[in-house]
């Protein structure tokens, strides 16, 4: 039997499912929160209960898509470049395979970095994470080993990274599409024999 807290954060995760679906699907601005709370089967009070309101909500999600990608890299620090590389391909993909919540994700992050109109603390703490910049040392380490391909690191870094967020973009938007092969998104960034040669 699950405790009262247990209930309570299980409940606090439906919100926060509901309001990702919501917003991925209207956009921040033209989702309300009577949608948000119609969505997790609940009255508005009682979603005021959990979150102050419909930019708490969104902040929240924010937060989760930065700091849980920042996390999974973390751990991976210290692997030798093209191995991290290759690491982060296989979780975010399976992530996403196994979880519609964080295949979504991806949608929202996507959105929060051009949209306007969302809040603007919303947008300072997407913007804190910055993978193709923060990668750059690693494809220059990988690029002097002879693991990753010849060519500008930030434009390699780009490529990896933004080849990830498409194809679990387009996953979590059509999970009819197949997610591809991390070893093929890898692929873009690892030198070929021929450049060792």
């Amino acid at each position: 039997m699950e405790t009262r807290a247990e209930q309570k954060e299980k409940r606090r995760k439906e919100i926060l499912a509901a309001a990702l679906d919501q917003f991925i699907r209207r956009g921040y601005g033209a989702t309300k929160i009577t949608d948000i709370a119609n969505a997790a089967e609940m009255s508005v009070g009682l979603l005021f209960h959990y979150f102050e309101s419909k930019e708490a909500l969104y902040i929240e999600l924010i937060q989760l898509g930065v700091t849980v990608p920042t996390a999974m890299i973390s751990h991976l620090t210290g692997l030798e470049p093209l191995a991290f590389f290759e690491h982060c391909a296989q979780q975010t993909l399976a992530f996403a395979a196994t979880s519609d919540f964080s295949a979504k994700m991806f949608v929202l992050m996507g959105n929060a970095y051009f949209s306007e109109g969302i809040p603007e603390a919303a947008q300072e703490i997407a913007m804190t994470a910055n993978f193709y910049q923060e990668s750059v040392p690693l494809v220059i380490a990988g690029q002097k080993n002879g693991t990753i391909r010849q060519g500008d690191p930030l434009a390699l870094s780009t490529a990896f990274w933004a080849a990830i967020q498409g194809s679990v973009e387009a996953y979590a938007l059509n999970p009819l599409l197949p997610l591809p092969e991390a070893k093929w998104i890898v692929d873009i960034i690892r030198a070929k024999r021929e450049e060792n040669e």
